[in-house]
């Protein structure tokens, strides 16, 4: 761990950084829906919080999935994430419900959200915490994530494929840099993208968006991984992935990343959604230095072709080469 140390101390905890492209190719600024998983608090109680904080009115449709409308920031929905919870009402379902507290998150989903005010997410967590939020190390069975959904600039080739080599190149070193707890790796919720899949996207530097569905319905048909690229795929090739991909494990497409950090660290020292945000950041701006991207791509096949390397070696060399990237700044 220590060898990746200073890199970890360059990652903010209390400022964001600004996306490479910050705006659409319609020139709107590029939005990010957020959902926060924990333990701790009812349904109820999480979204007295989020009124408390943001303002709103309560709509609940049960007492497992209500929706705060009109916030300062749109509608946010709280809810059991269990498929169960499409049953509240009935009383065993709602007794099973109730039960499933002690491993099951409530989740709690924004609308999505302009980058200036991921600090009032971060407020909010805060007062989460605070009404007894518990976050994902204060439980061996809290399997709870964090994820960012942040939208795509557009929906080309071309600004979608460096943004996806580059994490399939830096997730090595993004879970090296700052280890899951070892409970969470036990469980199957955000595994990493399998080496094939990362062989094919280390030289498939111009594929086209069916490549890219077709290669990844292939490698990654589930949507349990630290980078889900289902929704996004369905949105823009649907087609293509529902020729890959068994539709039951398909919810629908829309024009974001699904980043699915392993860890929700609520109340945790040194832990915040906007250092989250910011490793996310590093990845953009790892795709936008095409001379950056390509040592990677070349370094990877260098590494696969050495039989005696390991995939931990691989973090190393990562660290190694992003430590004089001029990406930090």
């Amino acid at each position: 761990m220590t060898e990746f140390t200073d890199l970890l101390a360059r990652i903010p905890r209390s400022h964001a950084w600004t996306l490479p492209r910050a705006d659409t190719a319609e020139g709107q600024p590029r939005l990010t829906g957020i959902e926060i998983e924990c333990a701790g608090l009812t349904e109820a109680e999480a979204a007295a919080v989020v009124t408390a904080e943001w303002g709103g009115q309560l709509d609940r449709d049960t007492d497992h999935d209500i929706t705060v409308r009109d916030t300062d920031l749109g509608d946010v929905r709280v809810e059991l994430d269990i498929p169960l919870r499409d049953h509240a009402g009935h009383v065993i379902a709602d007794k099973l419900l109730d039960w499933s507290r002690a491993v099951v998150p409530v989740e709690i989903v924004t609308a999505p959200l302009a980058q200036h005010n991921l600090h009032r997410a971060d407020r909010l967590i805060v007062a989460l915490v605070k009404a007894g939020a518990e976050g994902s190390r204060d439980g061996i069975l809290y399997g709870f994530g964090l994820h960012l959904n942040p939208e795509v600039a557009d929906g080309t080739a071309a600004d979608i494929l460096p943004v996806v080599r580059a994490y399939a190149l830096l997730e090595d070193w993004l879970r090296a840099i700052d280890p899951v707890d070892p409970a969470r790796r036990l469980l199957p919720f955000v595994d990493p993208w399998p080496r094939g899949l990362v062989d094919a996207l280390a030289s498939g530097a111009g594929w086209s968006l069916d490549d890219l569905a077709r290669a990844y319905g292939a490698f990654c048909p589930t949507r349990n991984h630290g980078l889900d690229l289902l929704p996004l795929l369905e949105h823009l090739r649907p087609e293509t992935l529902r020729a890959a991909v068994p539709r039951d494990r398909l919810k629908g497409g829309r024009p974001t990343y699904h980043f699915r950090l392993p860890e929700a660290r609520l109340g945790a020292p040194d832990w915040s959604l906007t250092y989250e945000w910011n490793r996310w950041v590093l990845v953009e701006r790892v795709a936008a230095d095409p001379a950056l991207l390509d040592r990677l791509a070349a370094l990877w096949g260098d590494h696969r072709n050495n039989l005696t390397r390991l995939r931990g070696d691989w973090a190393a060399t990562v660290n190694a080469v992003l430590a004089k990237a001029a990406i930090w700044t």
